[in-house]
């Protein structure tokens, strides 16, 4: 397993993005401006996020989304204790955004709204 992030072409992980975000729209408004994290197992992209920094030491979770083959392996789990640890000595919040209908709810409340 690989973490890496994506710093060209994001757009090539296009259907991975709409699986939390159905409108393409929506995705542009934060692609550019956020981060994008891959995960990869052999070579293969698996799951990916999008976090931004919103300023006052705010970073959201904007994307959070894993191909529905390899759903409910711990592969976003994976990937959001990355971001954990890679941004907490510069983010005091780690925000979730999810929009009106969280995509991953079960997920959600599990790693965060219980927390």
């Amino acid at each position: 397993m690989m973490i890496k992030e994506i710093t060209n072409n994001k757009k090539q992980y296009l259907s991975l993005l709409l699986l939390a975000d159905e409108q393409e729209s929506m995705v542009d408004k934060y692609l550019n401006r956020g981060k994008m994290y891959v995960l990869f197992e052999d070579n293969i992209a698996i799951s990916e996020c999008v976090v931004t920094d919103e300023g006052n030491k705010v970073l959201e979770l904007k994307n959070l989304a894993t191909d529905p083959k390899y759903q409910h392996q711990g592969y976003a789990q994976k990937l959001v204790e990355f971001i954990e640890q890679k941004y907490k000595n510069d983010f005091d919040i780690l925000q979730v955004g999810t929009g009106d209908s969280p995509p991953h709810p079960t997920f959600l409340q599990k790693n965060w709204l219980q927390s």
